[in-house]
């Protein structure tokens, strides 16, 4: 599936590394030096997906050119260049929402394509959430008129990731138990993805090898025109939990197209009441695709300095995905090591489990391909992660109080640039005014 086209409007020694940069992630970077060449651009080219715009040079230019990209049914994204002293005087620096659509001198143009990827995996994701609503409702959303998720959204199945950078911190230990309770003590429907195509071994745990992956069919659809969806491809364990496997090789995956995963999870939710995903520590396309579908993401850590400093380093990765408000913070093996309460501080967000150490027992329960819930019903542990998949269920029923807004990534700093957009126009009205020819008789 082709990729979306980026306009850049910056200085000319900025664009070749810039331009190399999003080729090699497989974007079409198209250099633009006006207003009037944005708007021819736009015009013939649909698949514009985001533009990158110049704060410092021309801002008359740069605002008509914001203009253009939300003008009439149009809502392109815009990612902004500027220096930090100009970012500090619109009160932009440490607002997380706002951060997401701004980038200070200097930068890399590595870490300008990290966030191009970012940007524009979220507005498609954000497009497949609303597929959903009516046209009414979707509209309300796109317009910002609508600030929860609708009860059409809230009623689907949950998606809950989870994530830790670094591997080793129980994320597969969790997710296989908390889909184990989810399914047998709690009656809802599950469905279970190991998302790590690289280290994944949920489906081995399970005794679950030779189970058809998402690449198999995927793979064999090519060749019939068809598509199956997930919950035709997953398949049921001993424990009712529907589970299903991307690849069992890390190689020959380009099937695995992330806005094609990320629209095949989403339609999941009609079929399922939660689905678990675990996977890979990698910040890639596919795991970024899947973060912004999340309702929760899980962050598994264990009470030492290594796994504490991933977990740091994925929430300042999750304000720049403006993803922050869904970590939460399960602590593995709570009762070794540093205290609990000492990882929530140094983390910077509370957990909302705590879970004993219990290695063995999980060797055991994988060893007989069964969860722990099944091999170890009444253990100690059992309950601990049985308290997890109550405070999920709360979560999900208090919408009041956990629910999100939808509208991630469509008012992040619009209200600001539409204001500077008015000003700029009124100038521009003002003096064509005043350059007309007065005419007297």
């Amino acid at each position: 599936m082709p990729r979306s086209a980026v306009a850049i409007y910056l200085p000319g020694d900025e664009i070749p590394a810039v331009n190399a940069e999003l080729a090699e992630a497989g974007y079409e970077a198209i250099a633009v030096s006006s207003p009037d060449e944005l708007e021819a651009l736009l015009e013939c080219r649909p698949d514009v997906g985001l533009a990158i715009l110049d704060g410092e040079g021309d801002f008359d230019a740069t605002i008509e050119m914001y203009a253009l990209l939300h003008e009439g049914e149009r809502n392109v994204p815009s990612l902004m260049i500027v220096s930090a002293t100009a970012s500090d005087r619109l009160s932009l620096a440490g607002r997380a929402r706002v951060n997401g659509e701004f980038v200070t001198r200097p930068y890399s143009a590595a870490s300008l394509r990290w966030r191009v990827e970012a940007m524009l995996i979220r507005a498609e994701t954000m497009l497949i959430r609303t597929e959903a609503l009516g046209d009414d409702a979707r509209a309300a959303i796109l317009e910002g008129e609508v600030g929860v998720a609708s009860p059409a959204v809230a009623q689907r199945g949950q998606i809950v990731v989870i994530f830790n950078p670094k591997g080793g911190v129980g994320k597969t230990t969790i997710a296989i138990n908390t889909a184990a309770v989810l399914q047998m003590r709690r009656n809802q429907r599950v469905l279970l993805i190991d998302c790590d195509t690289v280290t994944g071994h949920i489906v081995t745990s399970l005794g679950m090898a030779e189970i058809p992956t998402v690449v198999d069919v995927w793979n064999a659809d090519l060749g019939r025109h068809a598509s199956h969806s997930l919950p035709e491809i997953a398949s049921a364990h001993s424990s009712g939990v529907a589970v299903l496997t991307m690849s069992r090789s890390p190689l020959h995956t380009e099937v695995l197209e992330p806005k094609r995963v990320a629209q095949a999870i989403s339609a999941a939710r009609d079929a399922y009441d939660w689905i678990i995903i675990d996977m890979h520590p990698d910040y890639g396309p596919l795991n970024q695709g899947i973060f912004a579908l999340a309702d929760q993401i899980l962050v598994p850590v264990t009470p030492e300095v290594p796994t504490i400093r991933a977990a740091v380093q994925f929430r300042e990765v999750a304000v720049d995905l403006e993803i922050r408000d869904r970590l939460a913070l399960v602590v593995n093996r709570s009762n070794s090591g540093v205290s609990a309460s000492d990882v929530e501080k140094v983390v910077g967000f509370g957990a909302i489990a705590r879970i004993r150490s219990a290695g063995m027992l999980f060797v055991h329960a994988a060893n007989s391909h069964r969860s722990a819930v099944e091999a170890f019903p009444k253990a100690r542990v059992v309950g601990d992660i049985e308290a997890l998949a109550d405070r999920l269920i709360s979560m999900r029923d208090d919408p009041g109080g956990t629910q999100r807004s939808m509208l991630w990534f469509v008012r992040p700093v619009r209200d600001l640039l539409d204001r500077l957009t008015s000003q700029a126009v009124g100038r521009s009205l003002s003096l064509r005014r005043s350059s007309e020819p007065v005419h007297t008789r």
